[in-house]
């Protein structure tokens, strides 16, 4: 097993009520991933699919990692890369296994930023573009905009020369099965509260907290480092299931659940998107380095363990700093994560280890 490192910082974590939301504090990072942070049962989740999603992170890590170890590759390509492979899989809420909305459609969000520049480039609600990333990086460069959506976002992602697919091309069992349930527990609120004075409002506001806790932690994303010693982030999500369509989450806004620096830190985020936006998480993270001086590990752990989670939010970073300093802070019992040293190491994790 390779969880030393993990192990020897965890060691250290507070117990009680930040319990399972210690920081993977670690140097000489140049590449990290994530899959989502969220309700992930140990007794819940069988062997063979956490291989699986084992196995993909540490594919998303390979990927990226291939494109840092070329003479020109740069963070940007090396987050790009990464969060496709997460994209491609159907095990996380993003790209082929995106979560669907209340009617039934797959709406995906993503952004990526560079931190050499400070130029980013986001989609929102976007339903045939394959790789909703790239989408994001080509409004980046080939847009003169920051953020396109629906309609728009999709002929200008063709136009760009992204992969178009048919909408069911999104469609997976498991997220339908999802919406189902969500939607049964969404009836079944209503009833319930009608005879105390609980509107229909309330009573869909019960079911999105409660329900399809799995897909919350699904949103995907990246950070790196490349040799010229320059910062990126990206991330991507279909959202959360049951959503109203439209409904545009922390992913595709800059500063929310995405952010980078290099006078700073590299973020990407998941989690309850509107706890991100509120929060201006990322950025906060980033702030919180550059102008009050904190260690990346110590900015990452203030946002989610403090301000996002005395407000009642679900939440996870991976954050990332021009020395190669990594953290992955979470308020869950689980996040989806892995990262890569220079030297080539690479370590996959779910659990507190």
């Amino acid at each position: 097993m390779r969880w030393t490192a993990f192990m020897a910082v965890l060691a250290m974590a507070t117990t009680g009520a930040s319990r399972a939301t210690a920081a993977d504090s670690v140097s000489n990072v140049v590449l990290a991933v994530h899959g989502g942070a969220g309700v992930i049962d140990r007794d819940k989740l069988s062997a063979e699919r956490e291989k699986e999603i084992r196995a993909t992170l540490d594919a998303a890590l390979a990927a990226g990692e291939a494109v840092l170890n070329k003479p020109d590759g740069t963070s940007l390509d090396a987050v790009e890369a990464a969060v496709r492979v997460l994209e491609d899989s159907p095990l996380f809420n993003a790209g082929k296994g995106a979560a669907f909305t209340r009617e039934g459609t797959n709406e995906m969000d993503a952004s990526i930023m560079d931190g050499r520049t400070r130029a980013a480039g986001a989609v929102g609600f976007v339903t045939t573009i394959k790789n909703p990333i790239s989408a994001a990086r080509a409004v980046m460069e080939k847009s003169g905009h920051v953020l396109m959506v629906g309609d728009g976002a999709e002929a200008f992602a063709e136009d760009a020369g992204c992969e178009i697919v048919d909408p069911k091309y999104f469609w997976t069992e498991r997220r339908w099965k999802s919406l189902q349930e969500a939607l049964e527990e969404e009836k079944k609120k209503r009833d319930e509260q009608q005879s105390s004075g609980l509107g229909n409002r309330d009573a869909e506001n019960l079911a999105l907290h409660l329900r399809d806790a799995e897909a919350r932690c699904g949103t995907v994303g990246a950070v790196a480092l490349d040799r010229g010693g320059n910062l990126a982030a990206a991330t991507s999500t279909g959202g959360l299931t049951l959503k109203r369509h439209g409904r545009l989450g922390d992913t595709p806004i800059v500063g929310a659940g995405t952010f980078a620096d290099n006078k700073s830190c590299a973020v990407s985020g998941t989690g309850q998107g509107e706890f991100f936006i509120r929060s201006v998480a990322a950025y906060d993270i980033a702030a919180l380095v550059e102008y009050k001086g904190l260690a990346v590990a110590d900015a990452a752990r203030e946002v989610v363990h403090k301000k996002i989670k005395s407000a009642g939010g679900e939440a996870g970073v991976i954050a990332l700093d021009a020395k190669g300093n990594h953290a992955a802070p979470f308020n869950t019992n689980g996040l989806y994560r892995g990262y890569v040293t220079k030297d080539g190491k690479r370590h996959v994790a779910i659990y507190e280890e």
